[in-house]
């Protein structure tokens, strides 16, 4: 429809019969009626430049032109609504077991991040393949100063690029993903390994204040807060004999945890310990990589004194009711409840307030967080000369990741390595 208008202002060019550009502020705008969606389709030139605005304003008009014989619509859905859309396809993943929930949650603050940088009205076939070439560097301003890791940023732009290819195929954006900026290569080396995990020492010293810990909230179990202490006090002990990760670790339920070895007597050293031999099922819905696996861990009597405070409360909430009292295997193994999982906030409060009875040192390049126990699981099961095939199979991970991470890092490996007629321990060479 050619436009009626006949007078134009010192900010209004017209281009072709039917379109125009105009200034707002500082920069020009783009304005065209399309006939056939009964609206105008506008949008920023983004540039101060008449000459440049003229130039784009035309390539633009012949694309939108090109596009309605072609029958492609130029109205679309918003950023925010794109995101909703792919996030409620994701929940049908979810929901037919294709990923876990907790991967649905990571998609969708990733997705949050995204929203905020491009802006939550932006129309999503207004978008260009470098408008998010400057996402890393925004990123990388969060508030209160915290820092955001690479790792965490590359994994965002994957899942922005995987919503896009989403949204392009279903003809909702005119683009299949963004050109993010290459992220420059990280070798945290060795030193970066190690800031991640504990040490033998610090492991003792933390065990022990987890047991203080644990034993003075159960003189007082009455009210939610010294529960959590026992039941997240556990968690924590039970990650450091297990490397389970979260996802699967707070989802274990006491049916997938069987005695194989009960309150069997060992010599160490001069002492005689108690030990338990414990068989744990990590289900395949639990599982991060969606297999299901068996292995088998020394107790250290945590399993079972979590199961003796657990069944004594379940039988007391239950105890007019028999049929219910048998269904305390299917209750989890992690909850104050037996039905509700411990959030990752509970985890990570009980956690900083360990490091900081068990006098761990924290600095800001020590990146110390509950996972931390799977890094000092599996450095441990390696110092003590299992094969990076043992490993994965008892953590739910391929050995070339083994290899990859943590064979290559421990210096008592490496010690090994050099002299294969001897092992190191507590920093002596002792002869095999």
């Amino acid at each position: 429809m050619a436009i009626k208008k006949i007078k134009f202002s010192d900010d209004e060019v017209r281009i072709f019969d039917d379109a125009i550009i105009y200034k707002r502020g500082d920069y020009w705008q783009f304005r065209v009626w399309l006939t056939k969606e009964g609206k105008y389709a506008r949008f920023s030139l983004r540039t101060t430049n008449i000459s440049t605005a003229e130039d784009k304003a035309k390539q633009h008009y012949h694309q939108l032109m090109a596009d309605q014989l072609s029958g492609k619509t130029y109205h679309s859905k918003t950023t925010k609504q794109g995101v909703e859309l792919y996030l409620a396809q994701r929940w049908h993943d979810y929901e037919a077991k294709l990923i876990v929930k907790e991967r649905h949650a990571t998609i969708k603050t990733h997705l949050e991040h995204w929203l905020d940088f491009v802006k939550r009205d932006t129309k999503l076939k207004e978008l260009e393949r470098t408008d998010c070439e400057n996402y890393y560097k925004e990123r990388s301003k969060t508030k209160r100063n915290l820092s955001v890791s690479q790792t965490t940023v590359a994994n965002e732009q994957s899942t922005i690029n995987a919503m896009m290819a989403w949204l392009f195929k279903r003809h909702e954006t005119n683009i299949d993903g963004f050109d993010f900026k290459k992220l420059p290569r990280v070798d945290k080396g060795d030193e970066g390994q190690r800031r991640n995990t504990f040490d033998d020492e610090e492991i003792v010293k933390i065990k022990t204040k987890l047991e203080k810990y644990i034993e003075e909230a159960k003189r007082n179990i009455e009210g939610d807060t010294n529960l959590s202490k026992v039941v997240v006090g556990y968690y924590l002990l039970i990650s450091i004999v297990t490397g389970l990760r979260r996802g699967e670790q707070i989802k274990l339920r006491w049916k997938d945890v069987k005695w194989l070895e009960k309150n069997v007597k060992v010599e160490h050293g001069e002492e005689e310990i108690t030990r338990s031999l414990v068989s744990v099922t990590v289900r395949a819905e639990t599982s991060k990589v969606r297999r299901t696996r068996t292995f088998v861990v020394d107790d250290l009597e945590y399993f079972e004194n979590l199961f003796s405070f657990a069944y004594e409360r379940y039988s007391k909430a239950n105890n007019k009711d028999r049929d219910r009292k048998k269904n305390f295997g299917n209750t989890l193994v992690f909850s104050l409840d037996g039905e509700t999982l411990l959030t990752p906030r509970a985890i990570g409060y009980h956690f900083v307030k360990m490091l900081e009875l068990a006098d761990i040192p924290v600095t800001e390049t020590r990146e110390l967080v509950p996972y931390s126990f799977r890094h000092y699981f599996i450095t441990s099961m390696i110092n003590k000369g299992a094969t990076p095939t043992q490993v994965a199979e008892m953590c739910g991970t391929s050995t070339s990741q083994i290899e990859k991470t943590y064979y290559h890092t421990t210096e008592a490996k490496m010690i090994t390595n050099a002299l294969p007629g001897f092992y190191y321990k507590d920093g002596m060479l002792i002869p095999k």
